[in-house]
């Protein structure tokens, strides 16, 4: 097994998705290309964007039928994350609510996947 993962979005267009995730995560990419972006998380996980009309073999699903969870420490900061990303101009799908394992708030990429930053309550 490998010790490095990621995650690979389909993407209409690359360099759009780079732009849109250097924004919301303040962080440039490591890798970029015009049918490619890499960016690593804090994590240390990999979030590459991949130009769907590249991929081979072809891919099946659109976006919004799976999310990416980015996991902070508090309630506070769940509402602070959705601020900032309020304000950088992401879609928000939800705003932050409270749900049965935490407060929670989802957004969505200019491609339709969902990213939802949320906490774990105590009471979980």
């Amino acid at each position: 097994m490998t010790d490095k993962n990621s995650i690979l979005l389909y993407v209409t267009d690359a360099p759009t998705s780079a732009r849109f995730y250097t924004t919301l995560l303040g962080q440039e990419p490591v890798e970029a290309s015009p049918t490619f972006a890499m960016f690593i998380l804090p994590s240390g996980l990999g979030l590459g964007l991949w130009g769907k009309a590249g991929v081979e073999p072809a891919p099946a699903a659109t976006g919004g039928g799976s999310e990416i969870g980015f996991k902070v420490a508090t309630a506070s900061k769940v509402d602070a994350t959705h601020a900032d990303w309020q304000a950088k101009g992401a879609n928000i799908v939800m705003a932050p609510t409270d749900l049965d394992f935490g407060r929670s708030f989802v957004a969505a990429d200019p491609d339709g996947h969902r990213l939802r930053v949320y906490t774990v309550s105590e009471e979980a």
